[in-house]
């Protein structure tokens, strides 16, 4: 069997094995072991469940269909419509055909495996979860870094007490600020001082002139 290293610069992604047959959970965490996966095992559905609730849930699992308490389809159907965060879930099963694959899906699950698998396939699909993974988390960094700088935009909205002598600017705690230092705290701007055309001759050029 050939194996891909993992790219020590990515993550090490964390992948749930939920199987009650102990041979069955052990072959499945020594492959993905090899392939470079931080592996946890859970040998019911109860168990499983409760820790794909924690804060520092896996972002895949391999769920086996038939579990005592608690079964895969179970796992997957809760996760949709109670889960904190995205999980993606692959049913593992020896119950084959197109109805069962549709149920499987139909209840939450991402991607579905009969066995006997094929550790090839089993990998490739990892794989593809991965990947989905991975663009999850990036299109939720930009979500929230859009969020971020429509937060800032905002504050820059709205009508702003200026005074009419020395220009400064009354912030939402009520003390009195220069102009420039409140749009450099509410802003991504730097200012650079110099001075207009009309300020030049009013002051630079009387000075000047003064000094004559």
């Amino acid at each position: 069997m050939t194996l891909f290293p993992r790219n020590p610069q990515e993550p090490v992604m964390k992948v749930l094995v939920a199987e009650d047959d102990v041979v069955s959970r052990c072959i499945i965490e020594d492959l993905l072991q090899d392939w470079g996966y931080e592996v946890r095992v859970a040998g019911d559905g109860a168990t499983a469940w409760s820790m794909l609730q924690q804060e520092d849930a896996p972002e895949m699992a391999i769920l086996d269909w038939m579990m005592p308490g608690m079964d895969g389809v179970d796992i997957c159907r809760r996760l949709r419509i109670h889960g904190t965060k995205p999980v993606y879930l692959i049913l593992l099963t020896a119950k084959g055909g197109r109805e069962n694959i549709v149920s499987g899906m139909e209840a939450g699950a991402d991607d579905y495996i009969t066995k006997p698998f094929d550790p090839e396939e089993l990998r490739v699909r990892l794989q593809a979860g991965r990947r989905i993974v991975g663009l999850q988390s990036e299109l939720s960094s930009r979500v929230r870094e859009l969020q971020e700088a429509l937060a800032h935009i905002k504050t820059l909205q709205g009508i702003l007490p200026i005074c009419s002598y020395c220009r400064r600017i009354r912030d939402d705690r009520s003390y009195w600020s220069r102009l420039e230092s409140y749009v450099t705290s509410h802003a991504d701007v730097q200012f650079s001082h110099s001075i207009c055309p009309e300020c030049f001759d009013k002051h630079v050029t009387a000075m000047i002139e003064s000094i004559d």
